[in-house]
């Protein structure tokens, strides 16, 4: 993993997160940015789940990719950027909480490819349940036009 200072690629990190017009319109908040971990909250929001009234598949599934995607952003330098080449998510138990928790953590740090392991918590009264898990497939971009931070 690259030596960059903490500050560049937290403010990296958030300026790139507050671009994310998907993790606005569901009420994404990033909590936690550590080289080669980020954790994104999610308050429950019934316009967010699906027909059994809890948080649909493809939610979990994106913010565990923007947080895996994320948590490997922390871990390049500053010129390049990142996109998500594969994932693959468990979903084992429902999303139901009134909040919920999305950390990923960079597994195996590289120069073109990045993998990132995400896990999926929904919070309420008592211990955070394990919702989901992936593991996902992060390709380092650099020189690309229209790709940017």
């Amino acid at each position: 993993m690259t030596g960059e200072s903490s500050g560049d690629f937290r403010n990296r990190i958030r300026t790139s997160f507050e671009r994310q017009a998907a993790m606005a319109t569901i009420g994404a908040e990033l909590t936690r940015v550590e080289h080669g971990t980020v954790e994104i909250e999610l308050p429950f929001d019934v316009k967010l789940t699906q027909q059994h009234g809890i948080l649909h598949a493809g939610i979990i599934a994106a913010a565990l990719d923007s947080a895996c995607g994320f948590a490997a952003y922390s871990v390049i330098d500053p010129t390049a950027s990142i996109l998500t080449i594969e994932f693959k998510i468990n979903l084992m138990s429902p999303g139901r909480g009134e909040r919920f928790l999305f950390r990923g953590d960079v597994t195996k740090p590289g120069n073109t490819i990045i993998v990132a392991d995400g896990r999926a918590y929904a919070i309420s009264d008592g211990p955070a349940k394990l919702i989901a898990s992936m593991t996902g497939t992060m390709m380092v971009i650099r020189g690309r036009e229209g790709i940017t931070g």
